[in-house]
């Protein structure tokens, strides 16, 4: 069911065989996906509306297309009231969190007359992609549009696909309203990427586009980007638990599963230096699987991406923890807080038995949309940084200035850019 590996044995190749599992690398689908975003951009509402209709099943014109207010009210009427209040508990959680990221913009000026700074200021418009039709993901509403809200973003504008009665999925209204968010609109796939990256009649055109997606939605960010920012390409989702032989095997189990469950090529894995602890979670991951309802979803997502490695100690543990660099990372040992300082890539890390990936997720306030596939060696959730943009000051006076001219003009003419050292030559008396 999972695969089992000691640490001398070929452990690399199965680790690389997960990590470069890709969805996006389907060269045919690329194809359609960048021919909807040209003719979106070349077509503009006609297309969008035109796709939508053939993806969706919906009709949809330039009266429609925008959810309205009483569309929002409604759907507080169709939402229980104690999930709107998990759904406010967990939107002031996660404000709270992503405040203390607040940068402030600086000058500092010196005695020779030189001032130099940084300004700092939000972006003007950002774009959140939510999925929708079938599937309601309250929880990616919250954390894609809440940090830009605290950054200061004036427009905060969402896509997210209707139902077939043409209305949008009301926990997702909701979460809206709660999160900040400005405009909403029923349009999905490809097609509205590239209404939010292009713009349109209805659509206006974003700085940067957030939020997850299917396979289409992510080709189509990667199509956009450079016409726009962008968070990332997401792969599938992935946990790696860290963990000794005081850890509970039924904790572990359900917190592995709790990532299979996403897709099939979602990856779960444990390392640990007890081979007790390795069998006993085997054994709850038969289990526990069998009593799921996504059983078939999680029994192909263990076998084809599923690890248990048996590492000779908790350095080399941690070692095989920086190699995967995974998405969440759960530390289940005596003393958790002892092997952070040996942890350099993780895009969270949970620490103790009682810190369980799905609080994460959900109500902890800590970004959930984290980097996958190993980019967490060089990529960082999603955070307030995403949402602003920097500019630097520089204010020189003719003293500070003359104290500098000689070394500028050397430094351009080894670069054999002359004009640049004549900017200043002509400075000099």
């Amino acid at each position: 069911m999972i695969t089992v590996l000691k640490s001398s044995d070929n452990t690399q190749q199965k680790l690389q065989e997960i990590l470069q599992r890709n969805q996006t690398e389907k060269n045919d689908i690329q194809q359609i996906v960048n021919d909807i975003v040209y003719d979106v951009k070349k077509n503009g509402d006609e297309a969008l509306f035109r796709y939508t209709k053939e993806f969706d099943k919906i009709e949809l014109t330039h009266q429609t297309v925008q959810v309205t207010e009483e569309e929002i009210k409604y759907a507080y009427t169709q939402v229980e009231q104690n999930l709107i209040k998990v759904i406010q508990k967990a939107a002031k959680r996660i404000k709270q969190f992503h405040e203390k990221q607040k940068l402030n913009s600086w000058l500092e000026p010196s005695e020779n007359g030189e001032m130099m700074g940084q300004l700092i200021r939000p972006l003007e418009k950002v774009g959140i992609y939510v999925p929708g039709g079938k599937a309601s993901y309250p929880s990616s509403v919250l954390m894609n549009a809440i940090p830009a809200s605290v950054a200061g973003v004036s427009e905060i504008i969402m896509v997210t696909p209707a139902k077939k009665d043409g209305r949008v999925t009301p926990t997702t209204l909701v979460a809206a309203k709660e999160a900040g968010v400005t405009k909403i609109y029923k349009v999905g796939g490809a097609q509205a990427i590239a209404a939010l990256a292009y713009g349109s009649t209805c659509i206006p055109k974003v700085d940067k586009i957030c939020g997850p997606g299917n396979i289409y939605v992510a080709l189509a960010k990667k199509s956009v980007y450079g016409q726009v920012n962008i968070d990332s390409v997401a792969g599938p989702s992935e946990i790696l638990v860290i963990a000794d032989d005081t850890a509970n095997p039924v904790y572990v189990a359900a917190d592995m599963l709790s990532q299979a469950e996403h897709d099939e090529m979602a990856s779960a894995m444990l390392v640990t230096d007890s081979q007790i602890l390795a069998e006993a979670v085997q054994k709850e991951l038969q289990r526990q699987t069998a009593l799921l309802p996504r059983k078939e979803i999680i029994e192909k997502s263990l076998k084809n991406y599923g690890l248990i490695v048996i590492a000779k100690d908790m350095q080399q543990a941690c070692a095989l923890g920086n190699i995967i660099a995974p998405e969440h990372m759960e530390i289940c040992t005596k003393e958790p807080f002892s092997l952070l300082p040996k942890i350099k890539n993780a895009g969270a890390i949970f620490l103790g038995e009682y810190t369980p990936e799905p609080l994460g997720d959900y109500m902890a306030g800590p970004n959930h949309v984290l980097p996958t596939g190993g980019t967490a060696r060089f990529f960082s959730p999603l955070s307030i940084d995403d949402f602003i943009k920097k500019s630097s000051i520089l204010s020189f006076s003719k003293e500070a200035l003359l104290e500098l001219a000689e070394d500028i003009v050397t430094f351009a003419q080894a670069e054999g850019l002359t004009a640049h050292a004549n900017a200043v030559k002509v400075r000099k008396p």
